[in-house]
């Protein structure tokens, strides 16, 4: 029962996404927040690039918000309070996309959930600058 309530979960947020998640004429005008790509324990190996955490809110929103909250506090049974997520903030900028990009399986000795955590949040249509703008989010709730 409790994996039928995780699928669906999982497919209502992929609709929301897949909806668009936008809320009005965001032309790109506004006052997007950029973070470079290196982190605590990084070594900025020359990887360039910086994501958009004002973009990254929104398809956090959009997609991560089913299991981690619209606080990214977590839900209790699906998802990890990522506000103080000691394994997030100890990976790079380019290792928590790395991460993104697989997830974490239910039967990883390391998911101490019980609950799967899908590629890319269950949200196959995300890019690779989609999850930087999604971590450069998440770096501004630390």
């Amino acid at each position: 029962m409790r994996r039928h309530l995780v699928v669906l979960v999982v497919l209502v947020a992929l609709v929301a996404a897949a909806c668009g998640g936008s809320s009005g004429g965001d032309t790109g005008g506004g006052s997007a927040t950029t973070v470079a790509t290196t982190a605590p324990g990084g070594d900025g190996g020359g990887g360039g690039g910086a994501g958009d955490a004002a973009n990254g809110e929104k398809l956090y929103q959009g997609t991560c918000v089913a299991c981690h909250g619209p606080d990214a506090k977590g839900v209790t049974g699906l998802g990890k309070d990522l506000t103080t997520s000691e394994f997030a903030k100890g990976l790079s900028d380019e290792e928590l996309v790395a991460f993104l990009k697989t997830g974490r399986p239910a039967s990883d000795p390391a998911n101490t959930t019980g609950v799967d955590m899908p590629p890319k949040g269950g949200n196959p249509s995300l890019s690779d600058d989609d999850l930087l703008d999604i971590v450069a989010y998440l770096r501004t709730l630390e």
